[in-house]
Order: C-alpha cells, then structure tokens, then sequence
C-alpha cells in the first residue's frame, strides 16, 4: 500500500460532532447527518442465514490502484457472524479476478480495537485470503441490528482491460439472533507493527531487519485463532508476552508468487483439552516481524507484520467504548475515511 495523502471529510466532521460530549443523542453514523458520505449497502442474501456488504462502484483503469473512501453502512439484523468471504463484480454483476482487490476493511467506530483506544475492526479481506469459515455452532463474532459501520477497500488493476462499475462484495454467514449457539461469542483482533496508526506498510532496508510494537489489551480473554501476513522476503513473524518473556506464537509464510503478499497459516488455539490462549491487561503483548530483503535497495512500503485472529473476551468483561477526544482515535479515523478515491498509478 502506497502512502497517501489524507483529508477530513465534511462526513467525517460530522460523524466526529455526534460524539460531542452533551450532543443530541443520534448514532454518529446516521446517513442524514451527513449526506455527502458515500453509502454501502448490506442486505439479506438468496440464502438464508446470509449478507452481502457491497461498496460503492469505482472505475478502473488499466495500471490504476484506487483507495476508495469509507462508506457508511447498516446491519439489517441481529446475530453472530461466523463466516465471510470477498468477492469483486462489475456493472453487470459478473465476478471479476480476485487480482483486482488488495484489501477491504470494515469497522465499528463507537467501539475500540483490543490493543489501541482506535475502532474495533470487524472484518478484513484480501486477495490471498480466501473464504474464512468457523464452526458456527462454537463460535460467532456478535452484530446488532441498526450497528453503523465503516467500510473501505483497495482495488487494483493489473491488466490493459478497463473495468467499469467495479464493486467490492463481503457475503457474511451468521447465525440469526436467539439460537443457542453459537456458544462463545467472539470478536476479530489485530496487532501490527506499524501500530499506533496509519498505513500498516513501512519502507523494507536491505538485508536482514526486523520490526516489532508492544501493547496490552483492554480486557482479559483468551486468542482463539491467529495468523499473520507479510509481503515478500518476510520470514517469521511472531507474538511474544513481552511481560514474561514467553513466545506465545510463531508463524512462517506459506508459497506465494514472486511479488505477491505471503499468508501466513492460521493456528486454531482450541481443542477438546482446552480453548483458547489467556491474555491479561496485566501484560504487555509483542508482534515482531523478521525480513530478509536480498535486493540490495529499500523497497518502499515494501514491509508488513500483522498477527489477528479471534478473542473471546472473559464473560464478565466489558468492552470499552472508543473516546471521541483521543488523539489516536482521531488520527485513525481520518485515516480510514481517506481521501475521496485517490487514484494512483500502480508500482
């Protein structure tokens, strides 16, 4: 991902004022509170127990990348979501090559990340990722209907084909509100070494280097699932307890055409002798990401070390909202919203 350059929005601003301490109490993503922001959709797929989260169409250009600006959009319904893929479509409806998409992010801004007083991300996709599925009878990530969420995506074009009306697709499986199951409610979590805020990407120096960034949770719980991601010449990554000096995991990249980002293997931390890897506010919690670049240059954004997976928070625990006057949370935000579809050239 290249740097960009950021703007405050006029949906933004506005967004921001429904957090003012003693402002009227709307939802500070009400779409009549700013007008001008650009709207995603979710709705009730063909089968039942399913959405689908579509973005706004962009036009793309042969060579182009495109960061789209966030969107706002609203859950429809109650329930737990426990499986998800992306998918790209043109003006028609066609599927496009997965080639075109290089990430989407969907976040809620009124409730905070695990490790950062910055929005809790929900969902996160990219071309290497593939469909992610749990098994919906033990695990399900908890939405509301009426929750207001952000939604942006970056898309690229490889090809001398020009694609118009090019919309990115999430298709969300859940389990309607008021079933038994799932059994533990979970939520999606992240830690990077770009962190605090920003683009996660960062300029890789030749030869060997390495990156990490420490943080301790807002709750106590425990990892149920992690994987990681790199982009090329990334050799290990790693989750430390900083605190006691333990390694508490370590992941490796699996094949991936040159060029291309490297997923790392996700690593179920459950079975039938015990669920999950206990993680306390208590502790400070280390990613680090190890590189071996043999190009002999730096390779601008060319770095990248993110560990997330699934928390399950402990029962009694209750999960903070975000601070509308924290800088970081501000930062953030701006950062997210991004400019309003900044088109640039692809490297």
């Amino acid at each position: 991902m290249t740097p960009r350059a950021f703007v405050v929005l006029a949906p933004l601003c506005a967004l921001l004022a429904g957090y003012v301490v003693g402002a009227a109490p709307v939802h500070p993503l009400a779409p009549s509170h700013h007008p001008g922001a650009m709207m995603a959709t979710i709705t009730a797929g063909p089968k039942r127990g399913e959405l689908t989260l579509e973005l706004p169409p962009v036009d793309l250009a042969p060579g182009a990348a495109m960061d789209e600006p966030a969107s706002v959009a609203e859950f429809p319904v109650s329930g737990a979501i426990y499986a998800f893929r992306a998918d790209v479509i043109d003006e028609r409806g066609q599927e496009l090559p997965m080639d075109l998409l290089h990430h989407v992010n969907v976040m809620n801004p009124a409730e905070r990340e695990l490790f950062l007083p910055i929005s809790r991300r929900i969902l996160a996709a990219g071309r290497e990722t593939g469909a992610v599925h749990f098994p919906w009878i033990l695990f399900g990530a908890p939405v509301r209907a009426g929750e207001r969420i952000l939604a942006n995506a970056m898309v690229h074009n490889p090809t001398a084909t020009t694609y118009r009306g090019v919309r990115v697709r999430m298709v969300l499986s859940y389990v309607p509100e008021g079933r038994p199951w799932p059994l533990f409610p979970v939520l999606p979590w992240q830690l990077d070494v770009a962190f605090p805020v920003g683009d996660k990407s960062f300029d890789l120096p030749p030869g060997r280097s390495e990156r990490s960034y420490e943080a301790s949770p807002a709750v106590e719980g425990k990892l149920l699932v992690i994987g990681g991601h790199m982009h090329e010449y990334g050799r290990t990554i790693e989750l430390w307890d900083a605190t006691t000096g333990q390694l508490l995991w370590h992941g490796e990249p699996g094949p991936a055409p040159r060029g291309e980002p490297s997923a790392v293997p996700l690593s179920k931390l459950y079975s039938l002798n015990g669920i999950g890897l206990g993680i306390t506010p208590a502790h400070r919690y280390r990613v680090r990401v190890i590189y071996e670049n043999p190009t002999g240059r730096t390779i601008s954004a060319g770095g990248m070390g993110v560990v997330g997976g699934l928390f399950m928070p402990q029962r009694d625990a209750v999960w903070p909202k975000t601070d509308p006057g924290d800088s970081l949370y501000q930062q953030d935000l701006r950062h997210f919203m991004g400019a309003a579809g900044s088109m640039a050239p692809m490297h």
